[in-house]
């Protein structure tokens, strides 16, 4: 657990999730300790066509994350309406292993319901969930 990096300044799921909001946007993706459960990542299924188009319930599945070990499906952990998709991971679905709080974020969703925040994570809870996990 001491080696797995947990940004203060994001929010967290359960699912392992995270939140990076900056004005009434929402930057998600997987924490470093999924992506390192997971191992390398091989393939991610995301609503690559949707931006713009697809509003998303907190708790929905928004996706898929296939790599040498598994394959797991993706929640997300804020509602909003999809507006960007990092289209750089069709590529290089890697770059969630070696980037997980920055080049390996997945989607960019508008906050619809922002009070929803207060349900994730802080750091310290995400880091002492890891804990009582186990991990």
């Amino acid at each position: 657990m001491a080696n797995t990096d947990v940004p203060d300044d994001l929010k967290y799921a359960d699912t392992h999730e995270w939140v990076r909001v900056q004005g009434d946007e929402a930057t998600i993706g997987i924490s470093e300790y999924a992506q390192d459960e997971l191992g390398d990542v091989v393939y991610l299924d995301l609503p690559w066509d949707d931006a713009g188009q697809r509003e998303l319930r907190i708790g929905d599945h928004f996706g898929d994350i296939e790599s040498v070990k598994a394959t797991s499906e993706l929640f997300i952990p804020i509602s909003g309406t999809l507006l960007r998709v990092n289209d750089a991971l069709k590529a290089a679905p890697e770059q969630v292993n070696s980037d997980p709080y920055g080049a390996g974020w997945m989607l960019v969703v508008k906050l619809s319901d922002p009070a929803e925040l207060a349900k994730l994570m802080d750091a310290a809870a995400y880091a002492k969930f890891l804990e009582s996990e186990g991990h």
